[in-house]
């Protein structure tokens, strides 16, 4: 399928890149698409490696396997680059986005000469200013939508608020700070 798009999502367990893959199947579904949000189970526990998938398309896809060849890789932990070959199998037309509060430039180097584009976003930063915590899947979330263009930036940022108030509807501030790190994390993307 040609207007299909694959993203692979490295984290570590408790990093939330699961439930960020989740998140955007959601919105895409809430635009009419059809969508496809699913981790890839191993032994699990926290602080291991873990790996999450999302298929976006207008059209229904029959593939149901892991990822092999995305056009689309999400690093919400730095430290995976040297432990993980995330960039296997990764499109140069497509992006990998990083978690890092360097610039892109400065990880080429670790990433197994892909020569596509390299994102980052210091998405730990931005959770901690504006969630108090180290919560780096909702920039990671931002950052690829801004990076993809998958799902289109106003109805996600509209989606992510009502998604939020609806779970987090006695927790205010954890809406309010959720949707600040969601717009800064778009902004403050950046691109090498």
């Amino acid at each position: 399928m040609k207007d299909m798009v694959e993203i692979r999502w490295h984290g570590r367990g408790g990093q939330g890149a699961k439930t960020a893959s989740l998140l955007l199947a959601d919105a895409a579904f809430n635009t009419g698409k059809y969508v496809q949000g699913f981790p890839e189970y191993g032994p699990e526990r926290m602080g291991a490696p873990i790996t999450a998938y999302n298929r976006i398309s207008t059209e229904r896809s029959t593939v149901h396997s892991n990822i092999y060849e995305p056009d689309y890789v999400v690093v919400v932990d730095e430290t995976l680059l040297s432990a993980v070959d995330v960039t296997a199998g990764l499109k140069k037309e497509g992006a990998i986005v990083i978690n890092s509060g360097k610039q892109p430039e400065e990880l080429r180097p670790l990433l197994k000469g892909y020569t596509g584009r390299v994102c980052t976003i210091d998405a730990g930063r931005i959770s901690e200013e504006e969630l108090g915590k180290n919560f780096p899947n909702t920039p990671m979330l931002a950052a690829i939508v801004k990076v993809s263009g998958v799902v289109d930036a106003d109805a996600f940022v509209q989606d992510m608020e009502a998604s939020f108030k609806h779970k987090f509807a006695s927790k205010p501030q954890v809406i309010e700070g959720n949707m600040r790190a969601l717009k800064r994390s778009m902004q403050e993307v950046q691109e090498g």
